[in-house]
């Protein structure tokens, strides 16, 4: 029980951005008289000033056996208080107030030191371990190539307290890349972001300017926004249960977690009876609406949205609709209360957000390399209106891309718009899987579509066209490169190909929405009858293998 209950409160949480993290990855084969500074997203872990680990939503699916009883009390408490005034004083007397503050303080007890205070500033100490930082100060004077002739990634990497405010994280970055200029003794840096770090990128172009720099490259960026960050807050949250079974066969599929194939045929039921679907519609009749916002902000001000770096990633379209929603109306107690942060993100949103398109056009029209790169190939986390665009799980490829025309999962672009693009000279823009239309993103000469990986692997494929973009002695095309703009990445052997329409299917599941959604009586009707007897087979298995422990144990 516990396990599917973690795995719920995972995909919950994890309508924020999520688990952004990062990994090794050997790009030795590449070589660079540039010194390159790594900046990733939510992967370095925090402390408090106990030097105690703070919470990560990633350790909830860390089971301790030995803690079961005492985790199951706790989290069973934490239900039944957030339940109890809900019942009874929402429901009942049509009272919300008492709910949501005992909402965000439970769930807020749960992230503890990981919020940030109604300024947006580090409670308790938090931040990078004191280690980490020495080990930092460490590095940066340091001077490979002074040894071995070259510098490659691992070289410099930046390392930063990624739940706040870019543009005051930009002012350490700046102090950053002045230090390995003064230790290489170089010129001009390049860099490499990924995920989180596009976001601090970004403030320090607008803040600092591009005069200390030869080159940057953009892996799963979400400085143009996440869907799965912005909707959710916005008014735009929607769960689609055929959504979380995709979610949930990518993550078993990845190797992250498997939650079986009963449970899996237990949601298919729900999806398939309409369940699902009348709970939905009852929900969304008498209490949705009435408590949407009150319960969106609360959730929010008890997870990620004290986190500036989070707020970064919320669309222009959605950022004023979104502080109403968390924040309340201009003049509300909320407003007040957290006056101090609402002042970060709104510079933020008049520094950046508001002119990402001209930031980006900076970078080609001072002269700097550019490389971006967009992965997909998984279900966009189910918990938001676009989720069935193509993604890499947590960034579009419409937004990682600034702007590719894409598919949705279920389909492909239309022969009408792929005959009218190639009639324009754009065909060689339409990928193989008829996907993605990259001639409409900001930069079709200088933008990768990956797929294959999902949001948080970083493959030594994809680092290496970041990489040798960033320090090339010239700005490098798509043409450069031997896999070409569209990639395939096969997970089972490491790696990567020149996509073709052979190999382009790489999707651990099939995406029909005929099938998802039948719309005629006979359709829905097989579909429940199917779903019935699959879920009594798996039934019938988890019977069967608990029968068989039992006799092995002699019990």
């Amino acid at each position: 029980m516990k396990k599917i209950i973690s795995v719920m409160l995972v995909l919950l949480l994890m309508s924020s951005l999520v688990i952004p993290a990062t990994a090794g990855v050997d790009v030795n084969q590449t070589r660079s008289r540039i010194p390159v500074i790594r900046i990733s997203g939510d992967g370095e872990p925090l402390y408090n000033d106990n030097g105690e680990k703070i919470m990560h939503f990633r350790g909830l699916l860390e089971t301790d056996n030995s803690e079961e009883e005492d985790d199951n009390s706790e989290l069973y408490g934490s239900i039944a208080n957030v339940l109890l005034p809900f019942l009874v004083e929402g429901v009942v007397f049509d009272r919300w107030d008492n709910y949501y503050n005992n909402l965000q303080t439970e769930i807020g007890e749960l992230f503890g030191d990981a919020l940030l205070d109604n300024n947006g500033n580090p409670i308790n100490g938090t931040g990078l371990s004191d280690s980490r930082i020495e080990y930092m100060e460490q590095k940066k004077y340091e001077n490979p190539k002074a040894s071995r002739g070259y510098y490659n990634i691992d070289d410099y990497w930046f390392n930063y307290d990624w739940r706040l405010d870019p543009l005051e994280t930009a002012d350490e970055f700046n102090d950053y890349v002045k230090t390995i200029k003064n230790t290489t003794g170089c010129d001009k840096v390049s860099i490499v972001a990924t995920c989180l770090g596009t976001n601090i990128v970004t403030a320090y172009i607008a803040k600092y300017g591009l005069d200390d720099i030869h080159g940057i490259t953009f892996d799963g960026g979400v400085a143009y926004g996440s869907e799965v960050l912005s909707e959710t807050i916005s008014g735009k949250f929607k769960v689609d249960g055929n959504a979380i079974k995709r979610v949930l066969i990518d993550c078993a599929d990845y190797g992250l977690f498997d939650v079986g194939s009963f449970v899996m045929a237990s949601i298919d039921l729900l999806v398939a009876s309409g369940a699902l679907d009348a709970v939905k519609g009852v929900t969304k009749e008498y209490i949705y609406y009435k408590v949407l916002e009150g319960v969106t902000s609360a959730l929010a001000l008890s997870t990620f949205f004290t986190w500036p770096n989070y707020w970064a990633s919320v669309t222009a379209e959605d950022f004023d609709t979104a502080m109403n929603y968390v924040f309340g109306d201009e003049g509300s107690e909320k407003r007040t209360e957290y006056a101090g942060l609402i002042a970060k993100l709104e510079n933020y949103d008049e520094v950046v957000r508001q002119n990402i398109p001209e930031i980006m056009q900076s970078i080609k029209d001072n002269g700097v390399n550019l490389g971006i790169m967009a992965k997909y190939g998984s279900q966009l986390i189910p918990v938001c209106e676009s989720s069935d665009m193509i993604s890499d799980q947590i960034a579009s490829v419409y937004r990682a891309s600034y702007g590719a025309t894409t598919s949705t999962i279920y389909d492909t672009l239309s022969d009408e718009y792929i005959a009218q693009r190639e009639s324009e000279g754009k065909g060689k823009y339409i990928s193989p899987d008829k996907q993605i239309d990259a001639s409409t993103c900001m930069f079709p000469e200088n933008t990768w579509f990956y797929k294959g990986a999902r949001h948080s692997n970083w493959t030594s494929y994809e680092m290496k066209i970041m990489y040798d973009v960033a320090t090339a002695d010239r700005q490098l095309t798509v043409d450069d490169f031997e896999w070409g703009q569209f990639i395939v990445y096969d997970k089972d052997t490491d790696t990567a190909y020149k996509m073709t329409e052979d190999n382009c299917h790489t999707e651990a599941w099939q995406a029909d929405q005929e099938q998802d959604t039948p719309t005629t009586p006979f359709g829905k009707l097989f579909a429940f009858i199917k779903s019935v007897i699959n879920w009594f087979i798996e039934l019938f298995d988890v019977i069967s293998s608990n029968n068989s422990t039992e006799q092995e144990s002699g019990i």
